[in-house]
């Protein structure tokens, strides 16, 4: 990106957790001006809203969607509410960006692939059966309306992101209180995925925003590499913070179950994101240790 057409980059869904580390990125570039959308900024649900935010739109620029209905539980009974955001919410934007020659990069998940998956890195061309999960269906419902409308968009996949301190709310931050409240937990063994650290998530994502024109619309993969399990991760937490990683003890799905079905192997490929020229993320046991930073239990 250049300074003298240097393009802007809208970051919608600034305020939730990917889209604050995009904010805060050091990867952000520092030749590139930042508009950040929050929800009182643009409604996705709404054609005006979206047209108003993204009227100044340019041939160009770049939009990068982190909003999303995220409560993957709660949209099994709020089916209409999640795709009205992950849905229709990336058709309205590429609209506008199919409109302006700007570039849409959407950002997906792994809950995509229907339960019919081989157990090795997922590619894009293994969807298989339909997801299991309303989040997953409006998802996947979501790439494929903004390939349509603009078919240069870009859709970045990812898995299991956490940020592992407040006041993010995620899996890392959970395991991190419960170390201090209880002696023993269990943790679900037969799930298995790759955790991914949102700033180095977030990073990616502004290289994939720096180097979009030599991009085709294509399906990328982001996370951190390496594998676990939900019960390596957490014990992985546990030895961050000093803590007996015993402590944390393995039980089934069956044993902990959720209205929305988790996918038992999410495992991303990496191979297309290579394919672009894309430097891959490092190794998610180094990105849990710089999360907590030497976190130590009391």
């Amino acid at each position: 990106m250049d300074r003298v057409n240097s393009p802007v980059v809208y970051v919608v869904g600034a305020a939730g957790q990917l889209g604050s580390a995009l904010l805060s990125s050091r990867a952000t570039p520092d030749d590139v001006e930042v508009r950040a959308l929050r929800s009182s900024d643009v409604d996705l649900t709404s054609d005006e809203s979206v047209r108003s935010a993204l009227s100044g739109l340019r041939r160009g620029d770049r939009v990068i969607n982190a909003a999303a209905f995220t409560d993957v539980d709660g949209a099994e009974t709020e089916r209409e509410a999640a795709f009205a955001v992950n849905a229709d919410g990336p058709r309205r934007l590429a609209e506008q960006t199919a409109r302006a020659g700007a570039r849409l990069i959407q950002v997906s998940t792994d809950y995509v692939f229907g339960p019919d998956v081989p157990y090795r890195p997922l590619r894009a061309d293994d969807l298989g059966a339909a997801p299991t999960t309303v989040y997953g269906a409006s998802k996947l419902a979501g790439e494929r309306a903004a390939t349509a409308v603009d078919p240069s968009t870009i859709i970045v996949r990812t898995a299991w992101v956490f940020t592992g301190r407040p006041p993010v709310r995620d899996f890392v931050t959970t395991m991190i209180a419960l170390e201090a409240q209880r002696d023993e937990l269990t943790v679900v063994d037969d799930q298995t995925g790759s955790p991914t650290y949102a700033p180095d998530l977030a990073g990616g994502l502004w290289e994939v925003a720096r180097r979009a024109d030599s991009i085709a619309g294509d399906v990328l993969n982001a996370t951190n590499s390496g594998e676990g399990t939900w019960c390596d991760l957490a014990r992985a937490v546990f030895s961050e913070m000093g803590a007996d990683p015993e402590r944390v003890r393995p039980c089934t799905t069956d044993e902990f179950p959720r209205p929305a079905p988790r996918p038992p192997y999410s495992v991303l490929s990496g191979r297309a994101w290579a394919d672009a020229g894309l430097r891959p993320l490092r190794p998610w046991r180094a990105a849990l240790a710089e999360a907590l930073g030497g976190r130590r239990s009391g």
